[in-house]
């Protein structure tokens, strides 16, 4: 019989890290003036993690074959045999309910079209569409993206192009760290199909002009933001810089970038970049 501790696994909630990137556009819109209300940000907020928790329980009903003959994989609840896909399904089915009824408590209508967008690509990719060489990336990467969107959605304001493109490339970026990942630490079509249509020269490339594009997008939009303050510009950029080349040293040194979420948690340097980042945005926006 599953246990409490067993569905908690199957949530995930470790991999709610994700959501920071629904936090990335505030203190750039707090900056310029749009106002927050915290309560209904936070349930919105919550209702995406319960939305992503949603996605995972899912995704491991239909994996559970393939995820038995992952080495990491195999010990999920449902590829461990501890919760049945049924029951995965049903609860996956409830935190859905939820996630919905928080974001539309939320008040803002366009980040239920957002949710529902982001609903609508998971169920996509875990149908099939995962199984495709670089459609299984780009819809990885659009599911950060689609985040930071509904961050936006939550304080009323608009995503600048900047924004869509600083975001765009980072989240590239990790998409095709984590492929590398699987691909450098040996894993077979058998877990992951996509696989037979890649090879490590190909990703190493894409990872560099992903890298670049997410450092030369960033370093242009600090020298043209108007919501940075004047002599303070520039305050953010080494920790992006530090982060992005540190992330893919650590990767490939160890092919630990199967997960972003694991690999954060695990790296006090990348912690510190991140608290780093926070830190130098706030001020170079002018909030403190």
């Amino acid at each position: 019989m599953a246990r409490i501790a067993d569905f908690v696994a199957l949530a995930r909630p470790k991999h709610w890290t994700k959501n920071a990137f629904v936090l990335m556009p505030l203190p750039f819109s707090l900056a310029a003036g749009a106002r927050l209300d915290p309560a209904l940000f936070l349930a919105g907020f919550v209702g995406i993690g319960l939305a992503s928790s949603a996605v995972y329980a899912f995704n491991d009903a239909q994996d559970a074959a393939r995820d038995r003959v992952h080495p990491d994989k195999s010990g999920r609840p449902v590829a461990a045999g501890r919760v049945s896909p049924t029951a995965a399904r049903a609860f996956a089915a409830g935190l859905l309910v939820t996630a919905l009824a928080l974001v539309g408590v939320s008040g803002h209508a366009p980040a239920l079209g957002i949710l529902g967008v982001y609903l609508v690509m998971n169920l996509a990719y875990s149908l099939g569409a995962k199984h495709v060489p670089l459609l299984d990336v780009f819809l990885l990467a659009s599911g950060y993206v689609l985040r930071v969107l509904l961050g936006c959605s939550l304080i009323g304001v608009r995503p600048s192009n900047w924004l869509l493109l600083c975001s765009s490339a980072l989240a590239l970026f990790l998409s095709l760290v984590k492929r590398r990942s699987d691909l450098g630490r040996g894993l077979g079509t058998a877990s992951r199909p996509s696989l037979a249509g890649y090879s490590l020269a190909f990703l190493d490339l894409a990872i560099g002009v992903s890298a670049s594009m997410t450092i030369v997008a960033y370093a242009l939009y600090c020298m043209e933001a108007p919501v940075l303050v004047p002599g303070r510009e520039f305050a953010s950029l080494p920790f992006v810089l530090f982060g992005v080349l540190d992330y893919l040293r650590v990767s490939m040194l160890s092919d630990r970038g199967g997960s972003p979420v694991e690999l954060i948690w695990s790296s006090p340097a990348l912690a510190g970049c991140a608290i780093g980042w926070i830190g130098s945005t706030v001020w170079s926006v002018g909030l403190f």
